[in-house]
């Protein structure tokens, strides 16, 4: 597959520069949010003489790319197919090789196609990206020929000012380039944080909008995270940022494109929801009880202007093409393409040349699975081969052993084995007094980031768990804090999973040996933690008792809907998650004894 033209990709970086700016202050400055021209055309041109009065344009999106430049391993890898008979297949997807593959595919004969995302591109990525800081990641965005994506929560993770140096190119600011003689270019396209401005000015950090535009044809794009990233996000990634209302956002912006003559319009969310179904090919406008989508994606769906046509939406890692009914009860297309480029949704807008605008009732929309028995995009091979060779002498030292798969981000059980060994971990190595005196360990389920694999990802043999294989699973590198709290506060937290924000979607708290209770989930609310069953030990815990808890700094700051681990005292930091997990690999196996994966029997669970 040949790459963009040149003169593409000219065109590309000169947008890129209009879009991109030298810093953080002077984003927005230089940004009046005017249209840019930018048009593709992949796969051919248009006719002369009369045009017709529609033109279909292909929109191409994805989501929650995570710097999954390989395929992702193990279940984290597959997406679930159901088959004519009602069973379910589980197929290996993803990879930027095929992923490049299935979009330059689908453009073909598509004389108007236009590539969007829906945030979290970069962030609790692989060590491939993110021992890099993402720039591998932006690199091979710049050649699928991104043409634009919000930004979701990870896109903070670092804070501000490295996000606009993924934006605007430059080298690290404490590590310098990665490779000789070669500065880091920055983003083709313009990444959109229509509701995220700095607290001192009140201005956008980043455009809010960017209009497409080609032979005539016009769609804008409006770009929001989710409001609530502060809460999933360290504090330092958020400092001096405010993140407003979705809905309130987004219709602002589509009337000032409207106001502009720009009537159709496309807005991507980081924000999601849950489908009845986990296979990408379920049909979300069932009409069958409990059938459909739910989660927070619906209420914002059925909030936002009529003037926007369809909605690109990401964060829940979920597969859905569905309908939600817009303000005027019109069905509006909202999409997901799952995660980790497993999938790519392939929608067709009907541009209307004498309004245009959409014709609403003629969008069309399907997810498509990047398979991996498609030929690999050359170009991709080698972005990942010169990375590699950077990353190597750190990827593949072996950190321990294992006897079989150990499942994390791949088990959709509450209690995960792969969670069960992070925080056994977590435990164990801030256990010692001059350490901390932890008598408990929890563990965020959204902070295991992959599975452990027991299949051989390079030549390192089978059941070897190398550095890159661990960073995959916890790539934050969290450092660990020890704090102080009552029984009360423990019984609180251990509420808030399935109470307040989490009520929802419940967020489970991988816990360490020895804590035990029952979740209830025929119940409602808080009252599905079993408050009489838990137990340190086999003993009851003492409401007024103070217990030494060990977690991440980012649930003892009260991260991911947990207030009361952020009440903690006499706090002591120690090592880094990572830290944490590669020595207990190291203390607990050996080649001729790996660590089998853990029983999951902590958390009883009645559904």
């Amino acid at each position: 597959m040949s790459a963009t033209p040149q003169k593409n990709r000219a065109s590309r970086r000169a947008l890129a520069a209009a879009a991109g700016l030298a810093t953080v202050g002077a984003l927005v400055a230089a940004m009046p949010a005017g249209a840019h021209d930018r048009g593709h055309g992949h796969g051919g041109g248009h006719g002369h003489g009369h045009k017709p009065r529609t033109v279909d344009v292909q929109l191409l999106s994805f989501n929650d790319l995570h710097g999954n430049l390989e395929p992702p391993a193990g279940s984290a890898g597959n997406i679930s197919e159901t088959q004519p008979d009602g069973t379910v297949k589980a197929i290996p997807a993803g990879g930027v090789e095929y992923l490049a593959t299935s979009l330059r595919t689908a453009r073909k004969g598509n004389p108007y196609s236009v590539t969007a995302a829906g945030g979290d591109m970069v962030g609790a990525s692989p060590l491939l990206s993110g021992l890099f800081h993402d720039e591998p990641t932006i690199e091979a965005l710049n050649g699928l020929d991104l043409d634009v994506t919000a930004v979701g929560n990870h896109e903070f993770d670092e804070g501000a000012t490295e996000l606009a140096r993924l934006q605007n190119g430059g080298c690290h600011p404490v590590e310098g380039c990665y490779e000789k003689g070669k500065k880091f270019k920055g983003a083709d396209f313009p990444y959109l944080a229509a509701n995220v401005t700095k607290e001192k000015t009140g201005k956008p950090l980043l455009k809010p909008y960017t209009v497409w535009k080609k032979n005539g044809v016009k769609i804008g794009f409006i770009g929001v995270t989710l409001e609530g990233t502060p809460d999933i996000v360290t504090a330092n990634g958020v400092k001096g940022l405010k993140f407003h209302d979705e809905v309130e956002t987004i219709n602002k912006y589509a009337r000032e494109l409207d106001r502009k003559g720009v009537k159709s319009i496309v807005a991507l969310i980081h924000e999601g929801g849950a489908p009845a179904s986990t296979s990408y090919n379920y049909d979300c406008d069932s009409p069958g009880a409990g059938d459909g989508i739910s989660g927070p994606i619906v209420d914002i769906a059925k909030g936002i202007t009529p003037k926007v046509d369809a909605l690109v939406t990401g964060h829940t890692h979920q597969a859905y093409v569905c309908t939600v009914p817009d303000p005027s009860g019109k069905p509006r297309m909202v999409t997901s393409a799952s995660s980790f480029g497993k999938l790519y949704t392939d929608t067709t807008l009907t541009y209307d040349r004498r309004t245009n605008d959409i014709v609403r009732t003629s969008v069309k929309s399907a997810n498509h699975i990047v398979t991996r028995d498609q030929p690999k995009a050359p170009d991709m091979t080698r972005l990942i081969d010169r990375w590699n060779k950077l990353a190597a002498p750190i990827a593949n030292k072996p950190q321990g052993w294992i006897s079989a798969d150990i499942n994390g981000r791949g088990s959709t059980a509450p209690e995960k084995p792969l969670g069960n060994v992070i925080a056994d971990a977590q435990l164990e190595g801030l256990a010692p007094a001059d350490k901390g005196g932890a008598e408990v360990a929890f563990m965020n389920p959204g902070g295991i980031r992959a599975d452990l694999v027991h299949k051989a990802s390079g030549s390192e043999g089978d059941g070897v768990v190398t550095y890159g294989e661990a960073f995959t699973v916890q790539p934050f590198t969290n450092m660990m804090n020890v704090v102080d709290l009552t029984g009360a506060q423990l019984v609180t937290a251990l509420q808030q999973q399935v109470s307040g924000p989490n009520e929802a979607s419940p967020k489970i708290l991988q816990v360490s040996k020895g804590l035990t209770y029952t979740l209830d989930l025929t119940k409602s609310g808080a009252n599905r933690v079993v408050a009489g069953t838990i137990k340190l030990n086999g003993e009851a815990i003492d409401p007024a008792r103070t217990y030494r808890v060990a977690m991440n700094e980012f649930l003892a700051g009260g991260g991911d809907g947990f207030p009361a681990l952020g009440q903690g005292t006499n706090k002591l930091v120690g090592a880094s998650d990572l830290d944490l997990f590669n020595a207990y690999l190291a203390a607990h196996s050996t080649a001729t004894a790996p660590l089998a994966p853990p029983a999951t029997d902590r958390i009883t669970v009645i559904q």
